[in-house]
């Protein structure tokens, strides 16, 4: 099931695939200057109920075969509840400074970061089950023993 959406899913937010996000990073550590602020941002806005849609359509795309037999589209599975009080109707980031200084920019669009995104989550289910079923402890990962202190 998905998660249910708040209010009418207006709200706005700029959307940013996790690689562009790492890259975005590894720049500001390496070619930035010290004590400067960098904000990130992938020139993606879109409101919650578009990247919800989105999310529906890749996954007719790519797990067609996985939605229940009595789902007839993903997007049926939506679900709204009230918006909590409060709720940011927009979070905006202005990312000139980066690209303008340090020459960063995403190197995916949000079509094509989210498209990327769900394959991976496809791809790798045993990984994201194992955490939703408490048996990922989130303890150290690659070695086949701890490391010594």
């Amino acid at each position: 099931m998905l998660e249910p959406v708040y209010g009418d899913g207006s709200q706005i937010r700029d959307w940013l695939y996790v690689e562009d996000h790492a890259t975005a990073l590894a720049t500001v550590f390496f070619d930035g200057k010290v004590g400067e602020t960098y904000n990130i941002g992938g020139h993606n806005e879109r409101k919650n109920l578009e990247v919800v849609h989105t999310l529906c359509d890749l996954l007719e795309k790519h797990a067609s075969h996985l939605k229940p037999d009595e789902v007839e589209s993903y997007k049926d599975l939506i679900t709204f509840v009230t918006d909590r009080p409060g709720h940011d109707v927009r979070y905006a980031i202005d990312a000139s400074k980066i690209e303008r200084e340090l020459g960063w920019v995403p190197a995916e669009t949000f079509e094509t970061g989210m498209e990327k995104t769900v394959l991976w989550y496809l791809e790798n289910e045993e990984w994201w089950q194992s955490i939703l079923s408490g048996d990922y402890l989130l303890e150290r990962l690659g070695s086949e023993s701890p490391c010594p202190a």
